[in-house]
């Protein structure tokens, strides 16, 4: 699996992105999807998860302001990102899990929240 992530850049305090991951594969609809994330001097942490089911969870940091969603048919995962803090500024990967435990990791996008 082949994963590229994109929808980066800056914003301002307050302000929205979308992030894009793009799946290689014809059993993406199998694999659990999710973001990353990770800033300078801090370990990788867990943003939110998209289960083959469609079932969610976030880390509580961004619940209320970030939705993931996927579209099998283009193979595709998105993050919204809404109400952004500075403190969400670090590097975003996208990730795949199968069944059998195999992870796959995408390149990250830079997130940069300032004024």
């Amino acid at each position: 699996v082949q994963l590229q992530a994109s929808g980066g850049g800056l914003v301002q305090p307050g302000g929205s992105l979308r992030l894009s991951c793009a799946a290689s594969g014809s059993i993406f609809r199998f694999y659990s999807m999710a973001w990353y994330r990770q800033a300078p001097g801090k370990q990788r942490e867990l943003v939110a998860l998209i289960t083959s089911g469609g079932s969610t969870n976030y880390a509580d940091s961004v619940k209320g302001r970030f939705t993931i969603s996927r579209d099998n048919a283009k193979n595709l995962v998105y993050l919204q990102m809404n109400s952004l803090k500075p403190e969400d500024t670090a590097v975003y990967l996208c990730s795949a899990a199968s069944s059998a435990g195999a992870r796959y990791w995408g390149q990250g996008t830079q997130v940069t929240v300032s004024s």
